[in-house]
């Protein structure tokens, strides 16, 4: 009963700080399809170029995240998809859609603050990169 009651704490603590967000880097991928449609995400779906959709160590998929550049103060809303970054310091990797929308090319010094999760959609009725995120 003790561990059951310790791991719901560190849950709601987990809940609480991802709630506040997070500082740090963030960084563009870009897949290496010239099409725009990448290999696939780590939920599945293929990386769409042009969708406001991000990669993040910990979060879990169907989250929408508001990430702000602190150099401009632009934001966009974005949709975490797969898994990453990988680098040292880095706390999210956003598609060069989700970058564009930012204002930045390459690396930034960004806040993400969690906004809520993705509606439920049926995947064969519905392609994620038709749809606005912003």
């Amino acid at each position: 009963m003790f561990r059951k009651i310790i791991l719901v704490a560190l849950l709601l603590c987990g809940v609480a700080l991802s709630a506040q967000g997070e500082s740090g880097i963030a960084s563009v991928y870009r897949p290496s399809d010239s099409d725009g449609g990448g290999p696939l995400a780590a939920n599945g779906e293929r990386i769409n170029t042009d969708a406001l959709t991000a990669a993040h160590k910990s979060l879990p998929f169907g989250l929408l995240v508001r990430v702000t550049n602190k150099h401009n103060g632009r934001s966009a809303v974005v949709r975490i998809n797969d898994r990453g970054p990988y680098i040292k310091g880095r706390i999210i990797d956003l598609t060069p859609a989700g970058a564009l929308a930012l204002g930045m090319d390459g690396l930034a010094q960004v806040d993400v603050t969690v906004v809520g999760r993705a509606p439920a959609l049926d995947p064969v009725l519905f392609s994620w990169g038709e749809i606005e995120w912003a």
